[in-house]
């Protein structure tokens, strides 16, 4: 993998361990950095100096801009400077490149989409190589590409398996650093969002919590002692076989009744055309269901009821301290949130604690967003393997 400004300055352990807090915590006091790492004020001051001379960290006056650091009071608390590294992150699936450009705390800094008019992988990596290089004009200082697909995803760096796509052992890093020069990571798009999630988002400080996506496929997402849970089917669309209500419908994909099967927005578009041969988006769906037309109605309760089903699954194996609920199909939840709470219910004791929810409200460029944070791991880390944020 090409290094290059893809690397922070040769850090120590502990110097890593600093920066890293700060990184995703920060702005934080001396005396927080040192309870939180359970350093004594002597050995944080002989950490924090490199990262203060170097530029790595700065002080910033307490609730003040950023354009009004100064430097030089040991109280102030100490921050990194997020804009000094830019990141670019795609989502691609089947018709589209979704891409985004992050600060070093993955803040969405611009958009930039194109249609995907071939599956070809050298072509891919061209339209890859472009986009990367208009980007590049307007947001210089980039450090690290990150690129999230449905699939399976192996060494974060070569597409094994993308049914999406129809590729197979596709060097798709390797394709992508060839035309930009720029370290390139590969996951697998819900393994991204996880990890983005773990460092910038809901499940921040948490050693244990799920994410699930619920949209084009179902995604699903462990995390524990603060680092996320690789398994082997995670890339390999395991809601085809999560068995939720087995008298459920029958689709293209996934077995009957399965959270494919009621849950993803194709099989739900599916069930509508097959009853009434019209072909409505799901937002249409969403909103005929709302305003109570039956078939539409029918199928959207039992979507629900199949979500509340896997919450309450999830919420009695894992005993999370958190789940967070995201892709492009939550809005189910807007329209059929009492069929989920009560399903829910029904499947938990009844002294059971609240199942502790955050939906996210999301689309593509959240999943870019991911993969970005990717690229970011990779400058924090100096590794593409994966390492959690919240891990002590």
């Amino acid at each position: 993998m090409t290094t290059g400004t893809a690397s922070w300055l040769p850090l120590s352990a502990g110097e890593r361990a600093v920066a890293l807090e700060v990184l995703v915590h920060g702005p934080l006091s001396r005396a927080e950095i040192a309870r939180r790492l359970s350093l004594s004020a002597g050995s944080l001051t002989r950490l924090t100096k490199p990262l203060l001379e170097s530029g790595l960290l700065i002080e910033v006056p307490e609730g003040a801009p950023l354009a009004e650091v100064r430097q030089g009071r040991p109280s102030q608390p100490l921050d990194i400077v997020a804009e000094s590294r830019s990141f670019v992150g795609f989502k691609i699936t089947e018709d589209m490149v979704y891409g985004v450009v992050t600060t070093l705390r993955s803040e969405i800094v611009a958009r930039y989409d194109r249609p995907l008019t071939t599956h070809d992988p050298d072509l891919v990596a061209d339209q890859l190589g472009e986009m990367i290089a208009d980007l590049s004009r307007a947001h210089p200082g980039l450090a690290g590409i990150g690129i999230g697909v449905g699939g399976l995803v192996q060494d974060r760096s070569v597409v094994g398996e993308s049914p999406f796509l129809s590729w197979r052992d596709v060097r798709l890093a390797e394709l992508v650093e060839a035309r930009t020069g720029v370290p390139v990571v590969v996951e697998n798009d819900v393994a991204a969002l996880v990890e983005s999630e773990t460092w910038f988002g809901g499940g921040r400080g948490l050693e244990r919590f799920v994410v699930l996506t619920i949209g084009a496929g179902i995604g699903y997402g462990l995390v524990l002692g603060g680092r996320r849970v690789p398994c082997a089917e995670e890339d390999r669309g395991f809601g085809r076989h999560w068995i939720v209500n087995p008298s459920g419908p029958l689709t293209p994909e996934g077995a009957r009744g399965s959270a494919v099967s009621l849950l993803t927005i194709s099989s739900i578009r599916y069930q509508i055309r097959a009853a009434t041969g019209r072909d409505l988006t799901y937002e249409e769906i969403l909103e005929a269901a709302a305003a109570g037309e039956p078939m539409s109605a029918r199928v959207i309760e039992e979507a629900a009821r199949a979500l509340g089903t896997l919450l309450a699954q999830i919420s009695n194996f894992v005993m999370p301290q958190k789940i967070v609920l995201a892709g492009e199909g939550v809005g189910l939840i807007d329209v059929a949130g009492e069929a989920v709470w009560e399903t829910v219910r029904a499947h938990r004791h009844p002294l059971a604690a609240p199942v502790p929810l955050e939906t996210k409200v999301s689309d593509f460029h959240d999943w870019a967003r991911g993969a970005a944070v990717l690229a970011i791991q990779v400058l924090v880390l100096g590794t593409a393997q994966p390492g959690g944020a919240n891990a002590e």
